[in-house]
């Protein structure tokens, strides 16, 4: 029996109509937040400590080459739970971190809406920033709760939003504000994390954690700065921040095996995008490994992120899969798995992953992917990645400039360090017109 076949078997078993909706998988979804490419061990770092990151990868599949649907935190976002491009999404960069300011249209469905019309109860906890009205917030937009601050970053202990000022107390309980100061907000996480399960376990559930870390302000804990502390500035503090969030997550995943609940609950984690290398975090601290560029860029680094999915029983344990995915494809692939219906005519932009969860070799959903931030854009078409006005954020020695046009093969130069374009003309023509085809599509105003 091959994995594929299993794999729908139990898929078919899972959802057939003679067992309860608890038969359904929970889903554990833990979105951090400007992780660098390679910032786990099971990624080939060598300085970090992740010891939870790295047994859920031994427990399930690791993602060689999955890309995040932009390389800013409110787009990324509204693509993972829309599952479209985040323009298409209406989110084409970041959302405002201001009360009152709207974000994500409603006319959007997220995998909450579309998990909650399955009968699952559904909880965010941690970063929103895809919108700070009523309506815009988590509980208009399927979330049963929600505990945690609508815009992109917070302290972690005062919870002020302190960027740009006025600076602003930013903690939210199901869309009123609450008041914890001092307490750490990593530890209020792991306790919302851990009160909506035991609240829900006799029901299937979905919980989008999105752990706003490593994102600035960088503030590990205690231990973790210790056992950093003769590592160069500023790695000591991201590595410190690294750990503690693999340590909240373990913590989490320890409370599912302590109620029975690990091989009956999906765990996927991934970042957002790429490492930031702001002022904000000390101009870096995070590892893209072989990759070009960070957060911001469309070049890989600042895309191509960590992403393993653990099912046990389920599906593979220990295998990695080197398919082209995206983070819009979690919304369609959440949906087959608990037998959820998407919603008829709505074009969505993700794939199911499920075939290739269970098949290394089943070949990737997609032929064709489109990314835009501002005035970056990028076509991907097989193994042919065209960038257009990139931003050249964090480019190794050795690397050619950009341009206005990158052309790369990610076969055989996936630290994009060759422009190809004029050696092949025929590729830039045919991939710009692709991208015409991608930016027109999404402009019209009947799409759904």
């Amino acid at each position: 029996m091959t994995g594929k076949t299993f794999c729908s078997l139990i898929f078919i078993a899972a959802i057939g109509s003679g067992l309860s909706a608890k038969k359904r998988p929970n889903i554990l979804l833990v979105y951090s937040d400007d992780q660098g490419s390679v910032d786990v061990n099971c990624y080939g770092s060598k300085d970090l400590a992740t010891p939870n990151l790295d047994k859920l990868a031994a427990t399930g599949v690791r993602f060689t080459q999955m890309y995040s649907p932009s390389a800013i935190c409110s787009a990324s976002r509204a693509g993972l739970l829309t599952g479209r491009f985040p323009p298409r999404a209406g989110v084409p960069g970041n959302g405002s971190s201001h009360k009152g300011r709207a974000g994500m249209p409603t006319e959007e469905v997220t995998i909450a809406e579309t998990l909650k019309a399955a009968g699952y109860a559904t909880g965010h906890i941690g970063k929103w920033h895809l919108g700070y009205t009523p309506e815009t917030m988590p509980n208009g937009q399927g979330f049963d709760s929600s505990y945690g601050h609508m815009g992109g970053c917070i302290d972690n202990y005062s919870h002020f939003f302190y960027w740009v000022p006025p600076n602003l107390h930013d903690l939210w309980r199901n869309g009123r504000e609450i008041w914890e100061d001092g307490k750490y907000f990593g530890d209020l996480m792991v306790r919302e994390c851990k009160t909506f399960i035991d609240k829900n376990q006799k029901n299937p559930f979905f919980v989008y954690w999105a752990i706003n870390w490593p994102h600035y302000p960088l503030q590990g804990t205690t231990k973790w700065r210790e056992h950093y502390k003769d590592h160069p500035h500023p790695r000591d503090k991201y590595g410190a921040f690294v750990s503690s969030m693999d340590e909240l997550v373990g913590q989490v995943i320890n409370h599912l095996e302590k109620l029975g609940l690990r091989d009956e609950t999906i765990i996927v984690f991934q970042s957002d995008h790429g490492h930031s290398i702001e002022t904000r975090t000390f101009g870096g601290g995070g590892n893209s490994g072989p990759y070009r560029g960070a957060k911001g860029s469309l070049f890989e680094g600042g895309i191509r992120v960590p992403s393993i999915v653990s099912w046990p029983g389920k599906i593979p344990q220990g295998e990695t899969r080197a398919q082209m995915a995206t983070g819009c494809d979690w919304h369609p692939t959440f949906s087959e798995y608990c037998g959820a219906k998407l919603q008829k005519g709505r074009k969505l932009d993700g794939k199911s992953l499920v075939e290739v969860i269970a098949d290394a070799k089943a070949p990737s959903p997609h032929k064709t992917f489109y990314w835009q931030l501002g005035q970056q854009a990028v076509v991907r078409e097989g193994n042919w990645k065209l960038l257009l006005s990139p931003r050249d954020n964090n480019r190794p020695e050795g690397r050619e400039p950009s341009g206005k046009l990158f052309l790369a093969n990610m076969a055989e130069d996936p630290g994009e360090s060759k422009n190809l374009a004029k050696d092949h003309p025929e590729v830039v023509a045919r991939l710009t017109r692709l991208k015409k085809t991608f930016a027109d599509e999404i402009k019209r105003p009947k799409d759904k």
